[in-house]
């Protein structure tokens, strides 16, 4: 990881708290009004944040990691000036460009021109360099046909990809990021993912928002993470993922019972109906059924199958996606067109496959199908199921590969070559 950053902090955090008031019953017509002109309704505390510090120095790149309602994004509007803390302080050295949600930082009322120029101007940019910071924003954001449109006349993809360029473009000493890896459609994310190799190499302050582990170890200097408004871990990157796997991982195992039957109700079938996928499942050595499994294990899928139809020679498959539905596993019963026999109408089969799990701890999706080779799709279940990989040993990739190593010094005259292990 190259060396970027000084120990003079941008950012200072303090015991930052944020509580919301949040009503359990909502006076919303005059009528009702009328009647109880005094009464207020009944609310309940929220604390989104609790006594929150941290520190990022100035070229540092720190990550935001937490599950969903742990006070991420308060957080980061708090450092953005959208929220005001009710206690603590924040202090940030230098000018902020932000990234949290569509369409802040923007005027819909306003064209991608006007919006561009006003963002350059609350940075302190003149004239003439915010009209040169345009026509990168604009080509980098793939949006020269609609330069004079109103951006509330802009699809959701159009906002997305001007507020990216934006942030990139239009120079800033801290940035703000909720999430920038799942930016637009596929081919802009690869764009971005580049654009964001770029900003970590340069000397530029992030705070990254993210529930991508992947990037928090791959990216970042430092992390937190956040559990109900409080910091639970914090430091290597690495730790801090495999923290927030255990965290998310262990209560999903504990729902993995009622997710398994919701997950199974609301999976889409497809196929022409002459088989049913009438349930899958993953085992460990033993054949003991499991929805959580470790890493560096062999392992196996199971999928029971009933043909309502005579069938001849169908392909049983499986595919594993990750959360941001790259498929990383795929096997078949015939990857070369073996034959696999004849089946009756009524017949009930159990196909398995088994390999050595080497997935990096995340969760999956299941998409099992079974089909004829140039005979059409018989059924297919799309996400079925999830099942959860947990590390057995630490890795930071999508993939944990098996491998060997060996360390040798180079040849010298009076040694020759010493392998040393």
């Amino acid at each position: 990881m190259p060396e970027r950053t000084t120990s003079e902090p941008a950012v200072v955090v303090r015991d930052l708290s944020k509580t919301f008031f949040i009503p359990k019953e909502q006076i919303s017509t005059l009528k009702e009004r009328a009647i109880h002109p005094f009464r207020r309704s009944a609310q309940h505390e929220f604390a989104a944040l609790r006594g929150v510090s941290f520190e990022v120095p100035k070229g540092g790149f720190f990550g935001i990691a937490g599950r969903n309602g742990s006070g991420k994004s308060t957080l980061l509007k708090c450092l953005a000036g959208i929220y005001g803390a009710d206690s603590g302080t924040i202090h940030i050295d230098g000018q902020v460009s932000t990234f949290i949600e569509l369409g802040v930082g923007f005027n819909p009322d306003l064209a991608a021109r006007d919006n561009v120029a006003l963002n350059a101007a609350m940075l302190g940019l003149s004239k003439r360099e915010s009209r040169r910071r345009f026509d990168a924003v604009i080509d980098f954001a793939e949006l020269q046909e609609f330069t004079e449109l109103k951006l509330k006349n802009y699809s959701s993809g159009m906002m997305v990809r001007l507020a990216f360029a934006v942030m990139i473009e239009i120079d800033s000493d801290v940035l703000l990021i909720d999430e920038i890896l799942a930016v637009g459609d596929a081919a802009f994310q690869q764009k971005c993912a580049d654009e964001f190799a770029k900003i970590r190499k340069s000397n530029r302050t992030v705070l990254l928002v993210t529930h991508d582990m992947g990037a928090i170890q791959r990216f970042c200097d430092e992390a937190i993470l956040l559990e109900h408004g409080r910091v639970v871990a914090s430091g290597d990157p690495r730790e801090v993922g495999d923290a927030y796997l255990d965290l998310n991982f262990s209560e999903a195992a504990r729902e993995r019972a009622t997710d398994d039957e919701q997950e199974a109700e609301a999976a889409e079938s497809l196929g022409d109906g002459r088989a049913v996928i009438e349930e899958v499942r993953f085992e460990l050595p033993e054949n003991e059924a499991a929805s959580v499994l470790p890493n560096g294990v062999r392992t196996s899928f199971a999928m029971r199958v009933r043909f309502t139809t005579d069938v001849t020679d169908p392909i049983f498959s499986v595919a594993l996606h990750n959360p941001v539905g790259v498929a990383l596993f795929t096997a078949s019963s015939s990857p070369a067109g073996e034959p696999t026999g004849d089946f009756k109408a009524g017949d009930v089969v159990t196909w398995k496959a088994s390999f050595d799990n080497i997935l990096g701890p995340d969760r999956y999706t299941v998409t099992p199908w079974v089909m004829i080779d140039g005979g059409g799709l018989l059924a297919l279940r799309e996400k079925l199921t999830s099942v959860v990989v947990t590390r057995s040993a630490p890795t930071g990739a999508l993939i944990d590969i098996p491998f060997e190593q060996e360390l040798a010094r180079e040849t010298r005259p009076d040694i020759g070559q010493e392998t040393i292990r």
